[in-house]
């Protein structure tokens, strides 16, 4: 299938800011309201933006006949990804905003869900690419759902986690966080150079 290459960008989608909040809301007051109504929110942006860039790019390739500009199109869109990541990774503590999410509500998780998926630098270009890369490769736009589902399933995990352990999940939540908020930019990293060889070989080849 044409979606697989992209699953493993769905970890770009998350790493960072996004899995955060996902653990502050799984372990706040309401939380199973509060991380229904995130996830919710990201599915809408997470989608939307992929589905009018896949449509403008079809459209566009449509004219030119030429798939050829999208995938440079998607190369720069890597690049800049890589250098937002890897200037970002010094910071090392969570953005202040995040203390507020232990007392968030339904109505706030979901504007954070929608706007920090939709619109969150490197989930905005994550987003661009994947829709680009489908467009590219001839692919149809049904084939962006499991990229769109399993960035949901990973939001959602904190809160899966919760339901299945309950209060011990608040033992190794934090855990989970401190690492991936030290070591996420280095796992971006890997991912958007194995989608950089790929969309490589898709212009060369």
């Amino acid at each position: 299938m044409s979606s697989l290459p992209l699953l493993p960008m769905a970890v770009v989608m998350i790493a960072g800011p996004q899995i955060l909040s996902a653990i502050f809301l799984a372990t706040s007051q309401n939380w199973w309201r509060n991380s229904a109504a995130f996830v919710f929110g990201a599915s809408l942006s997470i989608t939307s933006i992929v589905t009018i860039v896949y449509f403008l790019g079809d459209s566009a390739t449509g004219q030119r006949g030429s798939n050829d500009t999208l995938h440079i199109v998607i190369l720069v869109l890597l690049l800049v990804a890589m250098v937002h990541v890897y200037r970002a990774r010094e910071q090392s503590e969570p953005p202040k905003w995040m203390g507020k999410l232990q007392t968030a509500t339904p109505r706030f998780s979901f504007r954070l869900g929608f706007l920090l998926l939709g619109f969150f630098p490197t989930d905005i270009l994550t987003s661009t690419a994947v829709g680009s890369f489908l467009v590219g490769t001839g692919a149809p736009w049904i084939d962006s759902f499991p990229f769109v589902a399993l960035t949901l399933l990973l939001l959602a995990l904190p809160s899966l986690t919760v339901l299945a352990f309950g209060e011990r999940a608040g033992a190794f939540l934090p855990k989970i966080r401190d690492w991936m908020n030290a070591n996420s930019w280095v796992v971006n990293e890997v991912v958007i150079l194995f989608f950089i060889a790929m969309t490589l070989n898709n212009l060369v080849g």
